[in-house]
C-alpha cells in the first residue's frame, strides 16, 4: 500500500459528532464516490481507516465528511487536527460506488444516513449526474437537525439546476420544517417519502444507497417488493449500494 502526505487547511465542526476535513495535497486520480484510507502515526503504529472523498476530482483540496466515533482509535483524533497538522492518505483510491457502474434512467435517488452523504456530495459536485439524469433525489437521513451537512451546497445546486435537484431530509430525534422522521425503509414502504419528494420508484429508477448498513438491507428489500433489483455487473438492475461500516 501506498501512501502520500497531506496537510491540513480547515477542520469544520457541522456538530458536535460531524466535522469535515479539508486537505491538500499532490494530484492523484479517483472517481467522485472512491474512497481513500487516512492515517496518523499513533504511538510508532499507522492507524487507517476509510473514508469517501466528498470533493470532486478536479478539486485541489480534499474533502472528508467524517463521524467522530467516541472510543474510536483514529476519528478522535482525526477531530483534533488543526490547519499545518498532517495526515497520511493511502494511494490508489479504490471502491466501485460510481455512477459509472449505474445504468441510465430518468430518476437518480440518493439515499443516505449520516455520513454517507459524502460520496453524493463529490459525484454532484461533477457534470455527469445533471448530463445523465433528468431528475435527481438527494435524500439524507440524520438523527439531529445540526448533522444535516451540505445545505449551503444543496441549495447552490439547486439554483444552478432549477428543478432537476429534489431535496428531502430526514432527521429521526427531532421536529424540522419540511423534514421528514422515521427510518427511510419505512417512509418508502408507507409511500412517505416518495410523496414528499414528489417522484416515485418506477423501472427507469436508478437508486445508490449509502450508510448504516440495516438501513441498507431494510431499503432494498422494500425497493425489491417495488420491482426493483440489485444492481451488479454481470445483472444490471436499479439498486446499487455501499455499507458505510
Amino acid at each position: 500500500m501506498q501512501w502520500i502526505s497531506g496537510k491540513v487547511v480547515e477542520n469544520f465542526q457541522w456538530s458536535d459528532s460531524v466535522f469535515s476535513l479539508r486537505v491538500i495535497t499532490e494530484s492523484f486520480d479517483f472517481k467522485a464516490g472512491q474512497f481513500v484510507r487516512l492515517g496518523l502515526n499513533v504511538g510508532g503504529e499507522q492507524i487507517l481507516r476509510a473514508y469517501s472523498v466528498a470533493s470532486a476530482p478536479q478539486e485541489s483540496i480534499l474533502d472528508f465528511v467524517i463521524a467522530k466515533v467516541e472510543g474510536g482509535l483514529l476519528s478522535p483524533l482525526l477531530a483534533e487536527l488543526k490547519p499545518g497538522d498532517e495526515v497520511n492518505i493511502t494511494q490508489p483510491a479504490g471502491g466501485f460506488f460510481t455512477l459509472d457502474e449505474v445504468p441510465d434512467g430518468d430518476d437518480l435517488w440518493l439515499l443516505s444516513t449520516g455520513t454517507g452523504i459524502g460520496p453524493f456530495i463529490s459525484m454532484l459536485r461533477t457534470e455527469q449526474p445533471w448530463r445523465r439524469f433528468k431528475r435527481i433525489v438527494l435524500v439524507q437521513g440524520v438523527r439531529e437537525a445540526q448533522d444535516l451537512t451540505y445545505r449551503e451546497f444543496v441549495n447552490e445546486c439547486q439554483q444552478r439546476y432549477p428543478g432537476q435537484l429534489v431535496y428531502q431530509p430526514i432527521v429521526s430525534r427531532e421536529a424540522l420544517p419540511g423534514a421528514l422522521s422515521g427510518r427511510i425503509p419505512d417512509l418508502i414502504a408507507s409511500n412517505q417519502l416518495q410523496e414528499a419528494c414528489g417522484v416515485h420508484f418506477n423501472e427507469r429508477s436508478q437508486v445508490m444507497l449509502c450508510g448504516n448498513p440495516d438501513m441498507i438491507q431494510a431499503s432494498r428489500e422494500q425497493l425489491k417488493a417495488l420491482g426493483l433489483e440489485k444492481n451488479t455487473r454481470r445483472k444490471p438492475g436499479q439498486v446499487t449500494s455501499e455499507n458505510y461500516w
